[in-house]
């Protein structure tokens, strides 16, 4: 019997500039995932993502961080779907959310793009919106601030236990997923903490 491969892909921008950022909020699940699965993800030539797998005798899991910049994140997806036969329904999708307090995080089996461009990106570049997803918040910005700055900045001090909590659960209902299912995910991921 072959194995089942299961994609999971944290959403964020690469560089220094926004290392940290309420935007990355994906890479920073994957970083947690990273550790638990005791792998490394490498670039190969002409990838548009870094990527590093784990297998056992039933499945594979290929955790993957794209290397282009978020609004353009559906070409790395793509591309690792192609590369390793992966439909929407076995690629998890990790992003940040505006629209949830910082620290909650909300698993779906599936759904629109809503306000955020990388999901945008990956809907418009598969054509497909059944990709089950988790999404970090990360609070909406204060009255008066800019959006772009708000997503690019790094949260507070009062935030970050929050955050840091949020990518851990991320990376656990991740795994949850890839084991148990969706279902398993979503019971586990929408208790509120």
């Amino acid at each position: 019997m072959e194995k089942q491969t299961y994609l999971i892909i944290g959403l964020g921008n690469i560089g220094e500039k926004y290392a940290h950022t309420r935007h990355n909020a994906g890479f920073e699940a994957a970083d947690r995932l990273k550790e638990k699965l005791g792998i490394r993800l490498r670039k190969g030539l002409l990838m548009k993502g870094a990527a590093g797998e784990k297998a056992d005798d039933e499945k594979r899991i290929v955790l993957v961080e794209p290397t282009t910049l978020m609004n353009r994140s559906g070409e790395c997806v793509q591309q690792m779907m192609q590369r390793y036969g992966c439909p929407p329904e076995r690629t998890l999708i990790i992003y940040d959310d505006i629209d949830l307090p910082p620290g909650r995080i909300r698993v779906r089996k599936s759904g629109g793009a809503g306000t955020h461009n990388g999901m945008r990106s990956i809907v418009a570049v598969t054509g497909s919106e059944a990709f089950p997803r988790i999404r970090i918040g990360t609070g909406d910005r204060p009255a008066g601030e800019d959006l772009v700055e708000w997503v690019l900045g790094r949260p507070g001090a009062e935030e970050m236990p929050k955050m840091e909590a949020a990518y851990e659960r991320a990376a656990e209902c991740a795994l949850l997923w890839a084991e148990k299912g969706i279902d398993a995910a979503m019971q586990e991921g929408n208790k509120k903490c």
